[in-house]
């Protein structure tokens, strides 16, 4: 029950009304008896937004596209994994502080770790964006090699520059003998949902792709590999356990995983 003690906390983005972070969070404070609650905070201006979660003494928010960089100046104090991603999507404040992290890496990390593993396997990654950063992190950190791919070749070629990664052009994307598949791009996101990141063909020699869309949960991307054979992970799990991540930095306590992907999937009309 809400009342004068309640911690508040939130997600700070634009849209942020399609976000299933609410109905995780809750009810992990639920279940744990935590007296807070996490609401969703369509922001217009980013650095009113800030200015406010000091003033309300707002306890710690997710942030998510299009302010994961924008962010950053806007802080106190950058996690240095952060600061290596160029990217934050959780702040904490500590006393008046405002600090800020990535757990993205960590939930793709989590995902990933669940169906493959990372060293020595090859990742091609479909986008250059905040997302693809924390994959690239993720595959890195565990000993795995990465190349990525962009429409946009000049952020392609900056994420490259930063990371030591490869980049592949998107006309050539069969001559890069990768393992495993992670389209980090919202391509596929409905109302789009018949879209694809790249020819179905192509999917035939992997053997486990990754979509980081959730919205549909079974994108195209992920039913063409499936017919192909292909082990799929789907969006929802990076999202569940970098949401994990984060309810852990602001609590304290261990997170009620299951409690949360439960949540998750029965927001997208899915019983786990």
């Amino acid at each position: 029950m809400i009342d004068a003690h309640t911690q508040i906390y939130g997600i700070l983005g634009r849209p942020v009304a399609h976000s299933l972070s609410p109905a995780m969070h809750n009810a992990a404070f639920r279940e744990l008896g935590i007296n807070a609650v996490y609401a969703a905070f369509p922001v217009t201006d980013l650095k009113e937004a800030v200015a406010g979660l000091r003033g309300l003494g707002i306890q710690g928010v997710s942030v998510t596209i299009p302010f994961k960089e924008e962010i950053i100046p806007l802080i106190d104090e950058l996690d240095p994994q952060a600061a290596r991603m160029g990217a934050v999507n959780t702040v904490v404040r500590r006393e008046e502080r405002l600090i800020g992290y990535n757990t993205d890496w960590l939930g793709a990390l989590k995902a990933l770790e669940e169906k493959v593993e990372i060293a020595g396997k090859r990742f091609l990654i479909l986008g250059a964006g905040g997302a693809a950063r924390a994959m690239v992190f993720a595959i890195l950190e565990k000993g795995g090699q990465a190349a990525v791919t962009d429409l946009d070749t000049a952020k392609a070629l900056a994420l490259s520059r930063e990371f030591w990664v490869e980049v592949v052009s998107p006309g050539r994307l069969e001559e890069y003998p990768a393992a495993v598949l992670i389209n980090a791009t919202p391509v596929g996101l409905a109302p789009e949902a018949e879209a694809i990141p790249l020819e179905p063909q192509l999917l035939d020699r992997f053997e486990l792709v990754m979509d980081i869309v959730y919205r549909p949960l079974e994108t195209r991307l992920l039913r063409e590999a499936k017919t192909r054979g292909c082990r799929t992970i789907d969006g929802l799990q990076m999202l569940i356990h970098q949401g994990a991540a984060q309810f852990e930095m602001w609590t304290g306590q261990t997170a009620p995983v299951d409690v949360m992907a439960r949540a998750a999937y029965r927001a997208l009309g899915v019983e786990i």
